[in-house]
């Protein structure tokens, strides 16, 4: 749960009092941005939105994605980093040996001050080679505090294995379903389900699958109510919406 706003400048204030704290260290506590140069961390993302700011790690030296996330972390002591690899993982490692380095889902956690999860996210995936993306919707949810449920391999070409875990889906407040080839699982749960559907499409696909673009015009073009699409493997995304709504649902963690 995020902390009142005056509920932590108090806490500034009695540590400036107490002598724990210097003026300049308070100054640079209530800074909203810190510049590294080479990045400029947006420390007030937190209060705007419930959960610090998210690293994208794709692009980045692995130097760089550790310095980030070492900022993050010094004031929030919690940061998610998506699509690292393993040297972005030995880097952060090194800076912050606490780091769990999630391999599949291609995440990075550093989380000092977890949230204890509530509700439900059901997240759904067709197929094996979809766990990738789904994975990093799962970790995402999680982190923003979710209780979540995976739900693997149970795409439209078995359909026995989708019904057979339908009661327990429908026990979620939403659920992110990750499909590739022609993207048809997020259309069949939308006709099942009375909660919202985040489909995400995957690159998972032979030649005509255009990379992601079939399942993604499917999915757009869905007959069933209730379904919001995000880009091509967006796993992150998708995860992050539906631990908003889930957020809403539960207004414990209620956005200060």
């Amino acid at each position: 749960m995020t902390v009142p706003p005056h509920d932590r400048l108090r806490a500034l204030l009695a540590d400036v009092q107490r002598g724990a704290l210097d003026v300049d260290g308070a100054l640079k506590a209530l800074t909203p941005s810190a510049d590294l140069g080479f990045a400029t961390v947006d420390h007030d993302r937190q209060r705007r939105c419930g959960l610090p700011e998210v690293v994208f790690c794709q692009g980045k030296t692995a130097g760089d994605a550790a310095s980030i996330a070492r900022e993050i972390v010094a004031r929030s002591g919690r940061v998610l980093m998506t699509r690292a690899d393993e040297a972005h993982a030995q880097a952060v490692r090194e800076a912050m040996p606490d780091a769990v380095y999630h391999e599949r889902a291609r995440c990075l956690v550093v989380d000092r001050a977890p949230v204890e999860p509530i509700g439900l996210v059901a997240v759904v995936a067709a197929g094996t080679a979809d766990l990738p993306v789904a994975e990093e919707a799962a970790v995402t949810a999680a982190f923003a505090g979710a209780l979540v449920e995976r739900h693997f391999d149970v795409g439209v070409a078995g359909l026995h294995r989708l019904l057979a875990r339908i009661d327990q889906i429908r026990s979620a407040t939403c659920a992110v379903a990750v499909a590739g080839m022609e993207g048809a699982l997020p259309s069949v749960l939308g006709g099942l389900l009375d909660t919202p559907v985040f489909a995400v499409p995957t690159s998972v696909g032979y030649g005509a699958h255009f990379g992601g673009l079939a399942p993604l015009l499917t999915m757009l073009n869905s007959c069933a109510a209730g379904v919001s699409v995000v880009n091509v493997d967006n796993g992150f995304g998708a995860g992050y919406l539906a631990a908003l709504v889930n957020r809403q649902t539960h207004p414990r963690m209620h956005r200060t």
